[in-house]
């Protein structure tokens, strides 16, 4: 009997607690319809105070859903605490008031990777963890005015109270090399950005019109970008989703067109990345779709705090200016590595399918130093497409770039692949099919292998390989196509240790073309046919 009363106790007693836990969880998980706490859902009356009262209810009760029912509302910036979750309906459409003075007072930010205070982003959130937006709804950002203003902006006209007030709570930044843009004082707030926080989930919606970047997480780590459709018109500096200086990132099922780049990797600009040196780092690319937009997927030219181990696969490019596009100049310092890009299909590029350049920006010859940028170790496969020009890749005299890969690539372009100031190049089955010139033009390379290049598109007294000036070159399998003049063409004096072999020739009447300025043998190893 003792024993049956004491095990009541204790069962009672874990009931007890049981119904506590889930009473907590509840209230936790609680929604919170912003029309019971003011807004309006037919945009009658900005409704700014009363997401902030709702989001105020769901945080002191530990956290919660901010709901939002179909209708439309109009609103200023909505600012997230830790455990909220906005859900945007389906039917729902949140309509962004393009009052600048809404946006006021202004925040600790980032701007193209300098840290500044400057006006609220749309969404915001400092130091949050476990926030959420989701749902079927549209977001508008109305970025009208602010295009405006910036496009119509004149040097000499006088400055507004908005730049004054930014310069008064600007008085200690860190400026990059062109100071230009800070000192004019007026920056556009991003549309999304949450700062230095935790577990980020933005997932489902339709983003439309943001004034500036559209989902631009700032020193957040542990970041979830699903199935959100960007849809920005021709418009300036308005990307899609650009992750910075974040760890742990994770961006997939995406449909971004956009009027600048559609996903962009930073990580801060010049002295000011540099300093604060907050690398991005572990990215995923994955299954998204991009159309209008100056980049498919891009990577600088802030990139000064350093950019590695990102990997971008499963993606369709349709209708970008670039596929791939990898840039930075003098000045920034930082490295970009560990960079894996695979199964990519590209069409109607207008300009290159991959561009690796370190003179985004016009410099002049330094030392090495911490202002010095690095690209290496960076790998390409499974990329099928038509597209300008198949590759751009531009080192630096001081600083090649170094260690890069290209395998199972095949491209119908206007014209090849170029390439200066590289080391450690590899091309392996690689078809680039050109309108016109070569399909592989190269100087100031060392280390390069090239294994069974090919092209369908021969073209009269052109090479299909054109190097000069290019040391420590091994060709092999190689097999060109009746109709091709020459296949390898040698010039300029600092070319050296040539290695060719186990090629099949004999569609052609010279295989080799060598000018008289280069002046090393040419080792042919055997296995070579119809020399």
């Amino acid at each position: 009997m003792k024993f049956l009363q004491q095990s009541k106790r204790i069962f009672l007693a874990g009931l007890l607690l049981t119904i506590c836990f889930y009473s907590s969880n509840l209230s936790a998980q609680a929604y919170y319809n912003v029309i019971k706490y003011g807004a309006k859902n037919d945009s009658s009356k900005i409704a700014t105070l009363a997401i902030k009262r709702a989001i105020t209810a769901a945080s002191r009760a530990g956290g919660g859903t901010v709901y939002f029912p179909a209708g439309k509302y109009l609103t200023g910036p909505i600012h997230l605490k830790s455990n909220i979750t906005i859900l945007i309906d389906a039917g729902a459409e949140l309509h962004f008031s393009d009052n600048f003075d809404d946006y006021l007072p202004m925040v600790q930010s980032r701007y193209e990777g300098v840290d500044v205070t400057s006006f609220s982003p749309l969404f915001y959130a400092y130091k949050a963890e476990n926030i959420t937006i989701t749902g079927r709804g549209l977001i508008n950002g109305h970025g009208k005015k602010w295009w405006d203003f910036v496009e119509g902006y004149k040097q000499d006209q006088a400055r507004s109270r908005w730049q004054y007030e930014f310069d008064k709570v600007n008085k200690d930044i860190i400026l990059p090399d062109d100071p230009k843009q800070m000192k004019r004082g007026f920056l556009r707030p991003p549309f999304i950005q949450p700062m230095y926080c935790k577990n980020v989930l933005i997932e489902g919606i339709t983003i439309i019109n943001s004034p500036f970047w559209t989902v631009n997480p700032e020193f957040c780590e542990n970041v979830k970008v699903h199935a959100v459709t960007i849809n920005n018109p021709h418009s300036p500096n308005t990307d899609g989703i650009n992750p910075e200086s974040c760890k742990n990132v994770h961006i997939s099922d995406c449909h971004i067109s956009v009027g600048d780049d559609c996903i962009t990797i930073k990580s801060g600009k010049d002295e000011p990345g540099r300093r604060m040196a907050a690398p991005a780092e572990n990215y995923t690319i994955t299954n998204c779709t991009m159309l209008s937009g100056h980049g498919g997927v891009v990577i600088g030219s802030e990139m000064s705090g350093d950019v590695r181990k990102i990997t971008i696969s499963n993606c369709v490019f349709d209708g970008t200016d670039r596929g791939i596009r990898i840039k930075t100049a003098r000045g920034r310092g930082g490295v970009v590595e560990e960079i894996r890009v695979s199964n990519i299909i590209m069409k109607n590029i207008r300009e290159q399918a991959i561009v690796l350049d370190m003179q985004y920006a016009k410099t002049f010859l330094e030392p090495v130093s911490e202002r010095t940028p690095r690209f290496r170790n960076i790998h390409f496969s499974n990329i099928t497409g038509q597209v300008n020009q198949a590759g751009y890749l531009n080192g630096l005299e001081e600083m090649p770039i170094e260690n890069i890969t290209f395998n199972d690539i095949n491209l119908d372009a206007k014209t090849g692949f170029l390439l200066q100031n590289t080391n450690k190049i590899e091309f392996h089955n690689v078809q680039v099919n050109t309108e016109t010139g070569p399909s592989l033009t190269a100087s100031l390379v060392g280390n390069i292998t090239i294994n069974g290049f090919k092209s369908y598109t021969p073209h009269n007294n052109v090479p299909i390989i054109d190097l000069k000036n290019v040391k420590d070159l091994f060709l092999y399998n190689a097999f060109p196509i009746k109709g091709t003049s020459t296949y390898l063409k040698l010039s300029g004096a600092g070319t050296e240790n040539i290695a060719i072999g186990n090629n099949n020739f004999k569609n052609l009447k010279f295989a080799i073309e060598k000018t008289k300025d280069v002046f090393e043998k040419i080792d042919v190893i055997s296995g070579d046919k119809g020399q």
